[in-house]
């Protein structure tokens, strides 16, 4: 006859103290605030919370506190080496002020993050990191509401009110553009991500716009390819912008992933890089370096932005005095891949 399953008994804070023979209040400083207690007592309550395997409850003591310690970031994929360093640098100075991170990914769809969102406030999160500006501005009153700061990465926008750290999107693409109409190009096309709901590929489109302009041609002539984020799809959207516009001899990505893509279509198409045709990348991800020939692209400051975004989220949950939004510097990181406008 099968026995009934034994219940088991999860230890509580009386039973370690029990064990140690201190106080409860003695085992919650240990927990709480281990240099308020001397150092011999300190170890035997620790070593009664290891033979015990106890627990704190941390639920119990976010109520008292009114902050969980834990912070929620929803990126919009975890497919590419985009969004990887930033996100590192960010859980990592979390760690460094006993801070939690819990990471979702919104695969680029507006109603997904919306979701992501209300999950992580409903699980007490202290606040969010939102990537890119876009999104219903009754999201950011639902947060308003919940006194849940949010704080925008990979952007920088000195006209909208929300806190952010990042960087001028469409200036930085803009920058790398007049190198290319320097380089004689009149010819050129975008492959870039949808940019209807993904306001950094589309500044950086607008950056292109921008610089064709100052070079004096007409912004309405650039050829735009648009296609999810993929190194397959950037091979499928060179080879569609070179059916539609064969003149191109420069074609500038919106990231490095498609940028690579397009580096592959090139060479299965027997064209050279740079001599037939330039491509250049944007984000300056590990595989720019790599890539054959080396990519041109624009250097984005992922660790310090992930970093100090930690820092402005804990300043943003304590209160203690305004956070002010932060514009990162980029740079233009000139490699093999662009060249002078073929003859």
């Amino acid at each position: 006859m099968d026995q009934p399953p034994r219940e088991i008994s999860i230890p509580t804070l009386a039973d370690v103290a029990r064990r140690a023979a201190v106080s409860t209040a003695t085992v919650s400083r240990c927990l709480n605030s281990p240099d308020q207690v001397g150092k011999k007592t300190r170890e035997r309550v620790m070593q009664a919370v290891a033979d015990l395997g106890y627990a704190p409850n941390f639920g119990a003591r976010a109520l008292a506190a009114k902050h969980t310690n834990t912070f929620g970031a929803i990126i919009p994929t975890m497919e590419n080496s985009v969004f990887a360093r930033g996100i590192q640098a960010f859980q990592e100075e979390l760690g460094r002020h006993g801070k939690t991170l819990l990471i979702a990914s919104s695969a680029y769809q507006e109603a997904l993050e919306e979701e992501q969102v209300r999950a992580l406030v409903a699980r007490g999160a202290d606040a969010l990191l939102l990537i890119g500006f876009h999104r219903d501005p009754k999201l950011y009153e639902f947060l308003k509401s919940r006194s849940v700061p949010c704080l925008i990465a990979w952007s920088y926008d000195e006209q909208l009110k929300q806190t952010a750290i990042g960087f001028d999107n469409a200036g930085a693409m803009a920058a790398l553009a007049k190198l290319v109409f320097q380089q004689g190009h009149r010819h050129v096309a975008c492959i870039t991500a949808p940019i209807a709901s993904n306001d950094r590929a589309r500044d950086r489109v607008l950056g292109v716009q921008r610089a064709m302009k100052a070079a004096g041609l007409n912004p309405k002539d650039l050829h735009l390819t648009q296609t999810p984020y993929g190194i397959e799809n950037g091979e499928t959207a060179l080879r569609k912008t070179l059916a539609e516009a064969p003149e191109t001899t420069a074609v500038m990505c919106v990231n490095d992933v498609l940028a690579i893509g397009a580096l592959r279509a090139a060479k299965e198409l027997g064209l050279r890089v740079p001599q037939d045709i330039s491509i250049t990348g944007f984000d300056d991800i590990e595989i720019a370096m790599l890539a054959e020939p080396a990519l041109t692209t624009v250097h984005v400051p992922h660790h310090e932005m992930g970093r100090r975004a930690a820092g402005m989220l804990i300043q943003m949950v304590k209160h203690t005095e305004p956070v002010q939004s932060v514009e990162l510097p980029t740079d233009i990181r000139l490699r093999q891949s662009l060249g002078p406008a073929a003859s």
